[in-house]
């Protein structure tokens, strides 16, 4: 199943990639395939990512002034159908991100089919938390698309599996060193203070569970796919089990309408 029948992609949307590891492999992912259709994407951050490379995005344009930047941009979408935008390059290969407000002048524009935005930071990690200031999700994303490692079920709440232990800690009540089990990831993505903190009310929320790889981890995706769903948030109607470096990243789909559709 592709990543845009998944998702249930429709032409304008804004989706915003935020919790563990992994966005921004999906977010290059999907717009590969959404590029293939034939239609302009533009992939960005309102965080900080890596620089991409030429075979993860055919231009990277970055820019401090924005104006210049939407110039540029739409000197360029006759020759390109995916650009990512970034504001400045930083040290160790890394670049800064562009504001939200940015985000939702692209989104006006009628030559922009798709905005991906990663929108959250993790350091590789599996499983984060956000601080006060995090995520930075633009308010007219349409499609929040929450991230999570099958991996951190079972981990131990440390700085060395988790992305601001602290916060994580404090959240769901569980002293620092336990284990983190399937119900807590749960509660941590549903959570109004958790890894959806700040998704606009209108969005879709489509959590992807990553790094389902192996056969013996499908099993525990789909438990945790479960109990996210049976967290009844108003916006999470299905979760997808996946694993974002593959190919086609989608391995299944748990919905609450039938519980699994492949």
């Amino acid at each position: 199943m592709k990543l845009k029948e998944a998702l249930d992609i429709k032409l304008g949307e804004v989706i915003s990639l935020v919790g563990g590891g992994g966005k921004t492999t999906l977010m290059f992912s999907l717009a590969r395939e959404l590029a293939s259709s034939g239609r302009f994407v533009i992939t960005t951050t309102t965080t900080k990512i890596l620089e991409p490379s030429s075979v993860e995005t055919p231009l990277l344009l970055v820019e401090a002034d924005e104006e210049k930047m939407l110039r540029t941009l739409l000197h360029n979408v006759d020759k390109y159908r995916h650009i990512t935008l970034a504001s400045e390059k930083l040290s160790l290969g890394k670049l800064n991100g562009v504001s939200p407000e940015l985000v939702v002048k692209l989104a006006e524009l009628e030559q922009v089919s798709y905005i991906i935005v990663e929108a959250d930071g993790a350091a590789g990690k599996s499983l984060k938390a956000p601080n006060p200031t995090e995520p930075v999700i633009p308010h007219n994303t349409s499609l929040v698309i929450p991230m999570v490692g099958i991996d951190a079920v079972g981990y131990r709440l440390t700085k060395e599996n988790v992305f601001r232990p602290e916060i994580v800690s404090k959240l769901l009540k569980l002293p620092l060193g336990e284990v983190v089990s399937a119900e807590a990831i749960a509660f941590l993505i549903t959570h109004p203070q958790g890894i959806i903190k700040g998704s606009p009310i209108q969005a879709r929320i489509i959590p992807f569970i990553n790094k389902i790889d192996l056969e013996e981890s499908l099993p525990k995706g789909r438990e945790l796919a479960s109990k996210i769903l049976a967290m009844g948030h108003p916006q999470i109607k299905q979760v997808i089990l996946g694993q974002a470096r593959f190919p086609e990243p989608v391995v299944e789909v748990i919905s609450r309408r039938d519980q699994r559709l492949s």
